[in-house]
């Protein structure tokens, strides 16, 4: 169904709004209209391109310091974070990531994102993975995005337990349990480390 300029550019703010991470090429498909038309639609609406939507989004939503790992250690890029209880990256599966020959994602890109990001949320000087369980559920090719969730499931005696899963759209492609260590004791809580 063909749209007007005007509809679908109060469409299109429609849709940022409600997914503020969805890609030109996903809004081109989503419209059936080139990605240059995105783009321009975009700069008549003074809607910031997807990286810098991701910047605003993660400024606006913690003003927390991250203590164990400067943000752009983290692998991925951050876009939510409440230190000690949950935080969300993104990352891009690209040329570099992949095996040259078959386009799949290397492993240890989703391992290093999850683990990055476990070690971000812990509120400590220093956070270090002591041990971690994790497991791949379907392979990840180049183009895809990939979103990872990660959420503390308790702390005792000196570790926290994080929990990640990964996802591409809606679905599970890796999860990991990090049991994370850090300098202080939190002591036990009332959501206790079970193995």
């Amino acid at each position: 169904m063909k749209r007007s300029k005007s509809e679908r550019q109060k469409l299109l703010k429609e849709k940022i709004e409600k997914t503020p991470f969805i890609t030109d090429e996903q809004l081109a498909n989503y419209f059936s209209v080139s990605i240059q038309t995105i783009r321009l639609d975009r700069m008549e609406l003074s809607i910031p391109e997807l990286r810098e939507r991701i910047k605003n989004v993660a400024t606006n939503q913690w003003n927390e310091t991250v203590k164990a790992l400067p943000l752009e250690e983290v692998i991925g890029e951050v876009i939510d974070l409440e230190l000690d209880r949950r935080a969300i990256s993104i990352l891009d599966i690209n040329k570099d990531l992949v095996f040259s020959r078959n386009k799949i994602a290397r492993g240890h890109h989703l391992f290093a994102q999850a683990n990055s990001l476990a070690v971000a949320l812990i509120n400590d000087e220093l956070a270090l993975t002591a041990k971690a369980d994790i497991r791949f559920t379907r392979q990840v090719k180049e183009g895809e995005r990939v979103v990872a969730k990660a959420m503390v499931e308790g702390n005792q005696k000196g570790l926290t337990k994080v929990k990640v899963n990964s996802f591409v759209g809606n679905e599970k492609v890796f999860t990991g349990i990090f049991h994370m260590y850090r300098s202080t004791d939190k002591g036990e809580d009332n959501h206790e480390i079970s193995n």
